[in-house]
């Protein structure tokens, strides 16, 4: 007999939102894996599974390592703090959404699971609550002291990490620097080696500025902080390129001869790999001891109780974790 599907941590997100509908939807369709603990309230998703119209059976867990069940959805019980109404995100839920994370990790803390999957948080009903959140990855990587998380998307057409995240634009010139760049080249790097098997990544990196600056006419942070960091990566053996222009970097002949792509901020990367596999791509989080992936896209509350969200993403990304972490266990 061959060794146990690793367990996976899954968190559906808002509660108001499509991520609880997501997993009911999965699981009606028997798309669920079978050793997914699901973090949240028992009567959240009951209640969702009337409202969708779908017949799921809950099995509630009394730890994370609670032996589980096949042929349902298995809950470690997460309390709401008020009621929920789909479609519409109350800031009262914000901390039952923290504590859900906080479960999840404390789960994957203790070795009861090897990987977290989450689905989308709204991170303004998050702050509305007076609670400081800039996104999952940050959250996710606070347990983790010296942690620093690199955000990259998969999906079928290209791999995109980001030296920046979520910043207001006018903050990212200050926040790309040569040690960062380099920082992040080399955690893209070692895990697309370590957790994604390719032995000799091959890295393409954006520039900043337009044209990548256009031999400083167009600004000086391509020539005087983004090469000095390719030009380490490389003499470290590290088979990184660029700056390259951000219009081109991505045309389908350097797509197909990259294994990843390093973006200087969050929309000159995302918008390229969302406008390619949309609804298909994976957000994973290198450079964390643990294994976590998401969904590449919001909490859809229009979309919530209507039974019309697609469920690629999320199956994407538990597919995702149940490789990443069969590679890292095996």
């Amino acid at each position: 007999m061959g060794d146990p599907p690793p367990r996976l941590v899954v968190t559906p997100g808002e509660p108001a939102g499509i991520g609880p509908d997501l997993l009911i939807q999965l699981a009606a369709a028997g798309h669920l894996p079978a050793a997914a603990v699901v973090v949240a309230d028992p009567k959240l998703l009951q209640h969702r599974a009337k409202q969708l119209g779908l017949p799921v059976a809950l099995h509630r867990l009394d730890h994370a390592a609670s032996p589980l069940r096949g042929g349902c959805i298995n809950v470690l019980p997460c309390t709401l703090d008020a009621p929920v109404t789909a479609g519409q995100a109350d800031p009262r839920n914000a901390r039952y959404v923290l504590r859900s994370l906080d479960l999840a990790l404390e789960a994957l803390s203790a070795g009861a699971c090897t990987a977290l999957c989450t689905g989308p948080v709204h991170k303004g009903v998050i702050n509305d609550a007076g609670v400081a959140f800039s996104g999952h990855t940050e959250y996710i990587a606070k347990p983790f002291p010296g942690a620093l998380p690199l955000m990259m998307l998969a999906g079928p057409s290209l791999r995109v990490a980001l030296a920046t995240t979520h910043l207001p634009l006018r903050a990212v010139p200050d926040a790309v620097t040569t040690a960062g760049v380099l920082r992040c080249l080399q955690l893209l790097d070692r895990d697309l080696k370590s957790r994604f098997g390719i032995p000799a990544p091959r890295i393409r990196v954006t520039g900043l500025n337009p044209h990548a600056g256009e031999g400083g006419h167009l600004g000086s942070e391509d020539d005087a902080v983004i090469r000095p960091a390719i030009a380490s990566a490389r003499a470290a053996g590290i088979d990184a390129t660029g700056p390259w222009p951000g219009d081109t970097c991505f045309e389908p002949q350097a797509r197909a001869t990259t294994d990843a792509f390093l973006a200087m901020y969050h929309d000159q990367g995302l918008a390229v790999v969302k406008a390619l596999d949309f609804g298909r791509i994976v957000n994973v989080t290198l450079g964390l001891p643990i294994i976590r992936t998401s969904v590449d896209h919001g909490t859809a509350l229009d979309l919530a109780g209507t039974g019309r969200a697609d469920t690629q993403s999320l199956r994407a990304a538990l597919n995702m974790a149940c490789q990443l972490a069969g590679a890292a266990t095996g």
